[in-house]
């Protein structure tokens, strides 16, 4: 069965929003952690959102394939339509009391939705085009810009790139100071940021990010908006260095000749 791309994107954009209803929901309350290992967990939030997702894509596309940060892999792995779900990226923020989470949904290669379940805010896109959905108002589209100079730099381990690449060295980084202002939020509810023009750019270590649940719906978001999207070499994002997604082209080559030097 073949699918519309806006029909994509109004799954999406279900999947996430129901999701970030859970996760409202279960704010505050005393939750059960899954230890990951490494200092990593997850909530009974994590788990419930991510149910509830599949739920969504099951019922609007049970053929595809679903890859989740807590279930793993559902259906074929080498299909052609593969769902990529982070349920609440920023754990820690969420169990620490911190608002700042999103919700990521991502049809690889195609559709995808960011939600804020606290800001009421979902962004998304069919691909082509990039969005916002704010309650009682009407769709905006997403406008990248550099203008708040404010720059999210993703400071959480591992650094595969190291030494060779630090993301503390880029924050200390003479001109850094003398252009940007850094931000550290630890979700990548930063990538919709950009795509929206709040944030001039994100930029973390890593491998290939765009096949990840993390990242593939902002960085879908910011492909859609217009965003200058690359690796922190500058070469392609599914090169497998790692993410500089920035508001225009000269961010981003700023951001490029620090991270270089």
């Amino acid at each position: 069965m073949i699918h519309s791309s806006d029909d994509d994107a109004a799954v999406a954009v279900a999947g996430a929003r129901a999701a970030a209803d859970v996760v409202r929901t279960l704010y505050g309350r005393r939750l059960h952690r899954i230890d990951k290992g490494d200092g990593d967990f997850a909530t009974a939030a994590d788990v419930e959102a991510e149910k509830t997702i599949l739920g969504v894509i099951r019922a609007a596309r049970p053929d595809d394939a679903v890859l989740g940060e807590e279930g793993g892999q559902q259906g074929a792995a080498g299909g052609v339509r593969q769902w990529l779900v982070d349920p609440l990226c920023g754990t820690l923020n969420y169990a620490a009391g911190n608002m700042l989470v999103a919700v990521n949904v991502a049809l690889r290669d195609g559709a995808a939705a960011v939600a804020d379940p606290f800001g009421g805010e979902v962004f998304f896109t069919d691909g082509e085009t990039a969005w916002v959905r704010r309650d009682g108002a009407d769709d905006a589209p997403l406008v990248p810009s550099p203008a708040t100079r404010l720059v999210d730099v993703n400071l959480d381990p591992p650094f595969p790139s190291a030494p060779g690449f630090r993301a503390v060295d880029l924050l200390a980084h003479p001109e850094f100071a003398g252009r940007f202002r850094p931000r550290v939020v630890s979700t990548t509810l930063a990538l919709a940021w950009v795509a929206a023009g709040r944030r001039a750019a994100y930029v973390t270590d890593g491998g290939d990010l765009s096949g990840s649940v993390h990242f593939a719906a902002g960085i879908a978001l910011c492909r859609a908006a217009g965003c200058v999207v690359t690796g922190i070499d500058g070469g392609p994002a599914e090169a497998g260095r790692g993410l500089v997604a920035a508001a225009d082209t000269e961010t981003h080559g700023l951001l490029m000749s620090m991270i270089r030097s």
